[in-house]
């Protein structure tokens, strides 16, 4: 392309069209972002599988996962020492170029940073619009002016790369002394494909993130039962007296010929050892008389048709026995018994009943969890 003629540099810029280098790099540009995608997609599955045959306790996914990251680790190496030859990027070629415009913007040294737009007028191709920055000396800046020639070097592979050369030689220098180039119109204008910092870690993290959440999605059964199964096997059963028993029933005696439940703090301590027995607080009865404390209870019922062993009032229950005995009739008690059962109804405290025989008969008394009386069944009395 001739750039020393008006009319020429007008008809060549008439002919511009789209470099087919562009096509080529926006598709070398697309074939970095696919493999950094499936790269990054596999990395982060792999890490997640090591996490998650760590919490499954699954060998196989582990080997898998750790393989993985292997496998990547040697084709980085591999890829890293290969020799670049046959790769070398291409010569950059010297043209001339019209100084659109030029702005310089504020700098701390000698060099100072000048953002320009030109029109690169190469020999072999048609002319095109370009935006570039520069580092220009102070000193030189005034050789560069608006519809100036500039003596530039670019790259035919990747156009949008162009450098003002500052010192030209004398033949280029010549050239652009007499030169007359026309402005290329602004739909000419040629950007690098390539993205920025920012979108290449943008894909990278949701690449990775998305390979995690795969693996996880793939595994996600057995991640959300395997808690529940270990907890399942490492709670005990609740039976004391057979493995595979729904129900089950203990009873203990105090020690002593003299010693007696109504002894203060020898109820509660005995419920604590019956708890430790049967490995449940819950029970659905309890039984207790002068020497002999037994619980009773169903694994199958809900809590709230149960009794819990250590809510209960025992401090008080002497106190119950000492009025059932003097205030029901019974001059002579020859036993005295506990029963001790879930309320009835939504909300409703155990239920406890005191009850005393004697050569009179039979009488009892109610009281709630809190141990007040709420009931009294005399000698001679129905219901």
């Amino acid at each position: 392309m001739g750039t020393t003629g008006q009319g020429q540099a007008g008809q060549d810029v008439d002919e511009v069209d789209v470099p087919p280098v562009r096509r080529r790099s926006a598709v070398r540009v697309l074939l970095a972002a696919l493999r950094l995608t499936v790269v990054s997609a596999v990395t982060g599955g792999a890490l997640a599988a090591l996490v998650v045959a760590v919490i499954i306790k699954d060998v196989p996914v582990f080997l898998t996962g750790g393989g993985v990251l292997v496998v990547l680790i040697l084709i980085g190496v591999v890829a890293g020492r290969r020799s670049p030859a046959g790769e070398e990027p291409p010569a950059g070629r010297i043209a001339l170029a019209r100084i659109e415009d030029l702005r310089a913007t504020s700098g701390e040294s000698a060099d100072v940073p000048v953002k320009f737009r030109l029109t690169v007028a190469p020999d072999d191709r048609p002319a095109y619009r370009v935006k570039i920055e520069q580092h220009i000396n102070l000193v030189d800046i005034p050789a560069y002016r608006p519809r100036g020639i500039a003596v530039v070097e670019y790259h035919p592979d990747e156009p949008w790369k162009v450098l003002i050369v500052t010192r030209p030689t004398a033949e280029w220098s010549r050239r652009a002394e007499d030169a007359e180039i026309d402005s290329a119109p602004e739909s000419t204008l040629v950007v690098s494909p390539d993205m920025s910092e920012g979108s290449w870690c943008m894909l990278t993290l949701f690449a990775f993130l998305a390979g995690a959440a795969l693996v996880v999605l793939l595994f996600r059964g057995e991640l959300f039962t395997s808690g529940d199964g270990d907890g399942a096997a490492a709670k005990p059963p609740s039976s004391s007296s057979s493995s595979t028993s729904r129900t089950f029933s203990t009873s203990t005696t105090v020690s002593g010929p003299s010693t007696s439940l109504l002894t203060f703090g020898v109820m509660r301590v005995t419920a604590m050892e019956l708890e430790a027995r049967v490995d449940t607080a819950y029970v659905t009865e309890i039984t207790i008389e002068d020497h002999r404390m037994a619980v009773r209870g169903d694994s199958t019922r809900p809590v709230s048709e149960t009794v819990h062993l250590q809510s209960l009032p025992y401090e008080l229950f002497p106190g119950l026995v000492r009025e059932a005995r003097t205030t029901l009739g019974v001059r002579d008690p020859r036993s005295w018994r506990i029963d001790v059962t879930p309320g009835s109804g939504a909300g409703a405290g155990p239920r406890v009943r005191v009850t005393v025989t004697g050569k009179e008969g039979t009488a009892h008394l109610d009281a709630d969890a809190a141990g007040r009386v709420t009931d009294r069944r005399a000698v001679g009395e129905s219901g």
